[in-house]
């Protein structure tokens, strides 16, 4: 009996405490405050069209994804852009950039894992990892999504505002951080591509690609496109 009044004590700090922690959630969920306007972000301008031994393969057709799934990014995303790339000896890197002046859940539905599927391909080897740039390393997902022969290693990363992340627990904090100031967030999925047989080899193209593609951009785009290294 002598530890009722003790248990009692804290029962009662830990129901304060999710209140509070109730309560500074109420706060983040009614942000009124957009970070940036569309109209101050422009994809197409943004990413060159050539930079290091890159350049757009024009003779790449992007494809159309389905009808639904369209109709779905359209309804989520204030701009796109897809591109294919290629350089001096033939090879072919493909870049896909989703962009959200308000970031919200609908984010997840370009997510590879799940827009991947949707067209038909498997999805496997799915690793969070963190890739290497002049800048810092950047937190970025891998897999591998394949559709008969085609074998399509993958590097995808998300940015929150100007916060580096990844989706689930780390991108709700950027989200929470972002409503304690009543700010709204935008959002930037960016993932390139490669049809290739061997993963690692990929992913090292991938790496060197991405690598390049932020050194011709300002500090200001490139903090749009990868976030805020050492934040």
């Amino acid at each position: 009996m002598t530890h009722a009044p003790r248990v009692a004590a804290w029962r009662s700090m830990i129901v304060s405490v999710v209140m509070c922690f109730a309560a500074v959630l109420a706060v983040a969920a009614r942000p009124t405050q957009l970070i940036k306007e569309d109209s101050q972000l422009h994809l197409e301008q943004m990413v060159p069209k050539s930079f290091g031994d890159w350049r757009i393969d024009e003779s790449i057709v992007p494809i159309a994804p389905p009808p639904e799934l369209k109709a779905v990014l359209d309804k989520t995303y204030d701009q796109t852009l897809s591109r294919t790339y290629i350089n001096s000896q033939g090879q072919r890197i493909m870049l896909s950039i989703a962009y959200g002046g308000k970031h919200d859940e609908g984010m997840q539905t370009h997510r590879p894992e799940v827009c991947y599927p949707a067209q038909g391909f498997q999805v496997f080897k799915e690793a969070a990892g963190e890739l290497l740039t002049r800048y810092g390393t950047l937190p970025i997902k891998r897999l591998v999504a394949t559709q008969g022969p085609r074998n399509e290693p993958i590097t995808y990363w998300v940015v929150v505002g100007d916060q580096q992340t990844r989706f689930g627990l780390a991108m709700k904090l950027a989200q929470v951080k972002y409503g304690l100031t009543g700010k709204i967030p935008d959002g930037m999925l960016v993932r390139v591509s490669s049809i290739d047989r061997n993963d690692e080899q990929a992913y090292q193209l991938q790496e060197a690609f991405v690598g390049s593609m932020l050194a011709t951009l300002s500090d200001k785009d490139r903090a749009h496109i990868a976030g805020r290294f050492g934040a």
